[in-house]
């Protein structure tokens, strides 16, 4: 059966948190995975470091980590300074991820987060210049062993790939077997014409999946179709992580990054925010059992 995981972020509503509480929750809940975001590892002590794996490893829980880029590391950027500052910052965070002994780090990880405010009539030399530093920082990703994973992303979130087929097109461009690509429900809804068809035409490349609602509630609570997310990863065989990442609070930095201007469940307290994290479990659970196993 598919590993399944939940984002740290589900409940905290600042990105950096007790990760120890969550890994524990996490378990306690049913999950594999937990993910959360990678920067704050830089400022973390080795023995925090150290600590948080310890617990990781004794609750049986992978830790897998994603990141938004923050356009002052802007690996596509045209600014010389910035873009090579962007490459040693990745490849710094590449190598937290394995002191960690992560196997994969994913998100939008290849640009700066967000989009530009110029006008863009042509997106070309801000692809070629990502492709450009991730043949740089990739080399990293192989030395230390890490999957780095580009997801595609909605047009609200990044300029430089915003379907699978460009993640894809991106990836074969770097040309490394660290590399892979990330679909996620939410941004495919976005973007895509068929959900499904996206899914299979990535295929083996797939390195791990992301699930969300349409309004990025759990999975379930949406008008999503997820018997053709299910059928379409089964039609590929797909083994890998699947890691929901709905956003459901209002407030803090989450709330702001990712523009929720509402609570998407009622009165979201600590304790129904966990009865939704296992409410999306069963969910993922009975569509695997359904057309996965």
């Amino acid at each position: 059966m598919n590993a399944l995981g939940i984002f740290m972020n589900f409940w905290e509503k600042n990105w950096d948190a007790d990760h120890i509480k969550y890994i524990n929750k996490a378990a306690d809940i049913g999950f594999d995975i937990l993910e959360f975001q990678a920067q704050p590892l830089l400022e973390m002590s080795k023995d925090h470091m150290l600590k948080i794996k310890k617990e990781a490893d004794e609750r049986g829980i992978e830790l897998t980590y994603s990141l938004g880029l923050d356009p002052a590391y802007d690996v596509s950027s045209s600014n010389e300074g910035i873009r090579l500052g962007g490459i040693e910052y990745l490849k710094r965070i590449v190598e937290k991820v394995s002191f960690m002994n992560g196997k994969i780090i994913s998100g939008v990880s290849y640009a700066g987060w967000g989009t530009s405010n110029k006008v863009i009539d042509d997106k070309k030399s801000l692809v070629d210049r990502s492709i450009s530093s991730m043949k740089e920082i990739v080399k990293t990703a192989e030395d230390y062993g890490v999957i780095y994973c580009v997801e595609a992303v909605n047009r609200f979130e990044s300029t430089v790939i915003n379907t699978a087929q460009e993640a894809l097109s991106y990836i074969e461009a770097v040309d490394s077997k660290n590399i892979g690509v990330l679909l996620d429900t939410y941004h495919m809804n976005i973007e895509e014409k068929s959900i499904g068809d996206a899914i299979r035409l990535v295929g083996s490349k797939l390195t791990s999946f992301h699930t969300g609602e349409n309004n990025r509630t759990a999975p379930g609570r949406g008008h999503l179709d997820w018997d053709e997310i299910f059928k379409a990863l089964s039609d590929i065989e797909y083994q890998g992580r699947i890691v929901s990442e709905p956003f459901i609070m209002m407030g803090g930095e989450v709330g702001s990054d990712i523009k929720v201007w509402r609570n998407l469940i009622d009165e979201p307290t600590e304790e129904k925010v966990d009865d939704e994290a296992r409410f999306l479990l069963a969910f993922e659970k009975e569509m695997i059992q359904k057309y996965m196993r």
